[in-house]
């Protein structure tokens, strides 16, 4: 009775874990979609865009005029007041017990040697800057799912491969153990069918653990629920590659454009640093009024004018600012001049690459047909005690492993294109995804 609780018990668990695992069928192009829209580095890479375009905004804001309003009261107490407005007169002194000011102060600068419209010419340079650093940083995860989905594909291939193979491999043990036991077949021969069999599950276990592995993985990258089994649409990943070769996209890398606005809003912050060297000029004006209670009274004292003032310390100290803006700018532009050239060589590599796995799916798709008829003229000479048991064997293993070669060679091919199309900065675009 107690094991049979057990037994109930078990077999409820896992019914509910069964359950709580949901597979989700998904394309190259969705699963993507996902990836640009939800995970947390686009979400990060798409706070640092807005980041930087509040900082330019704050930084324009210096070109409006500035405005401040003021107010005082105050109570004044046995105060001493004395003015020429009551020289000579008798009596007592002025009686004042209170003071109230207020001012209204605008100014609006005119000139300061252009710092300003340099400085916000830098800030909109770095905007455009971190704009394309987060369209770079979707066109990196957007590479991450393509290798996660080739590493899942070439995942579930060999665990079918593996289930395939221990099959027969459990039936072979299972044929030569009655050999063995009717005297047909030495002991040895049995154990080595074994000690293949249990490679073969080793094998195969090993698999299963690296499915788990990359499916979590890409689970958590697309925000997906918790258990969820990604099962990859192979035929749309299929024909995503043949419509996207078929496509022409100019050739775009947002990482070296990037860089390009860096360079820009360097040279932007030269010209800001030579600002030093000149005056500031200023539109100046206020209002105030003010009444001194029993004493004056004063309103609609209006006043405008120009304000000018120059830090004469600036001649000797703004040298060196401006020294280190030269220098900054010097190390964006030398920056660009070496993502251009490593660009061309990721471009060069990635297309070698592209192609050579083209020519290896050649030669593994003959390789596969050559490894099994080899096992079929093996097994043939085998079942006429033509051939050991050693050689029948290794032709086993030898078909195995050209159809494990072949399996990763289809999921490379589609990794080496893609990867060629991140190389050309269009990964993103190739799928007509939109970047915001």
């Amino acid at each position: 009775m107690k094991y049979n609780k057990i037994t109930i018990f078990i077999a409820l668990m896992a019914m509910f874990s069964g359950f709580a695992q949901e597979k989700m069928k998904l394309s190259l192009k969705e699963a993507i979609s996902l990836a640009v829209t939800k995970s947390d580095q686009t979400t990060m890479a798409n706070l640092k865009a807005a980041t930087a375009k509040f900082e330019m905004e704050t930084v324009k804001n210096n070109q409006y005029p500035s405005v401040k309003l003021s107010g005082q009261y105050m109570r004044l107490t046995n105060a001493d007041v004395s003015s020429s407005l009551t020289s000579g007169s008798s009596g007592k002194g002025i009686e004042v017990s209170q003071l109230m000011i207020g001012q209204a102060n605008a100014s609006m600068p005119l000139f300061n040697g252009f710092k300003l419209k340099n400085s916000i010419n830098a800030s909109e340079n770095l905007y455009k800057a971190e704009t394309s650093n987060s369209i770079h940083t979707k066109e990196e995860v957007g590479l991450y799912v393509v290798e996660l989905f080739a590493k899942l594909y070439q995942s579930q291939e060999m665990i079918e491969l593996f289930k395939e193979n221990l099959k027969s491999a459990q039936q072979r043990t299972k044929d030569f153990s009655a050999m063995v036991d009717n005297g047909l077949m030495a002991r040895n021969d049995l154990l080595k069918a074994q000690l293949q069999e249990s490679n073969v599950q080793l094998s195969m276990d090993n698999a299963q653990k690296n499915f788990n592995i990359i499916n979590f993985q890409l689970a958590t990258l697309l925000k997906l629920p918790e258990g969820t089994i990604v099962d990859i649409d192979i035929d749309a990943v299929k024909n995503d590659m043949v419509s996207n070769k078929n496509a022409s996209i100019e050739a775009k890398r947002s990482d070296l454009e990037a860089l390009t606005f860096q360079q820009k809003a360097a040279e932007a912050g030269v010209k800001a640093s030579q600002s030093g060297y000149y005056p500031s000029i200023a539109l100046m004006g206020g209002y105030i009024a003010f009444d001194l209670k029993d004493v004056m009274t004063v309103t609609n004292a209006m006043n405008f004018g120009v304000g000018v003032s120059y830090d004469l310390s600036n001649i000797f100290k703004n040298g060196k600012e401006v020294k280190l803006a030269k220098s900054k700018a010097e190390q964006a532009k030398t920056a660009v001049s070496m993502m251009n050239d490593k660009i061309k060589e990721e471009v060069q590599q990635a297309q070698e690459n592209y192609n050579l796995s083209e020519k290896q799916n050649v030669v593994y798709k003959q390789a596969v047909e050559q490894a099994t008829e080899n096992y079929r003229i093996v097994k043939d000479k085998y079942d006429n005690s033509l051939s050991t048991t050693n050689d029948l064997l290794e032709a086993d293993t030898q078909q195995l492993q050209t159809k494990i070669n072949l399996a990763l060679s289809q999921a490379d091919i589609a990794l080496k294109y893609y990867q060629l199309q991140f190389a050309s900065g269009k990964l993103i675009n190739s799928f007509n995804l939109t970047q915001k």
